[in-house]
C-alpha cells in the first residue's frame, strides 16, 4: 500500500487531537494551507469528524486517532 500525500495530510490532522479528553476539538480556519482545508473535509466525508471544518472526533474518529497516535509512538521510539 502506498501512502499518498493526502492520507499523510490526514494522518498529521488526526494526530493533532488531544484523546484525553473528549471535549477539546479542532478549527481549521480558511487561512490554513489548501491542503489542510481538504484533508478536514475528507476526514468529514469518513464520519471520522464532526464538521467539514474540522470540529469534534466522532467514536470511529477517536479509535482511528488512537491507532494513529499509538503507531507514531512506536515508530518515533528508540
Amino acid at each position: 500500500m502506498q501512502i499518498s500525500s493526502d492520507l499523510v495530510d490526514e494522518l498529521a490532522i488526526l494526530a493533532r487531537y488531544n484523546l484525553s479528553t473528549t471535549q477539546e476539538g479542532i478549527k481549521v480556519h480558511h487561512t490554513a494551507s489548501p491542503e489542510t482545508i481538504a484533508a478536514i473535509k475528507r476526514l468529514h466525508e469518513k464520519d471520522l469528524v464532526t464538521q467539514d471544518d474540522g470540529g469534534y472526533l466522532t467514536a470511529l474518529g477517536i479509535e482511528t486517532a488512537e491507532h494513529i497516535q499509538n503507531a507514531l509512538t512506536i515508530l518515533t521510539s528508540k
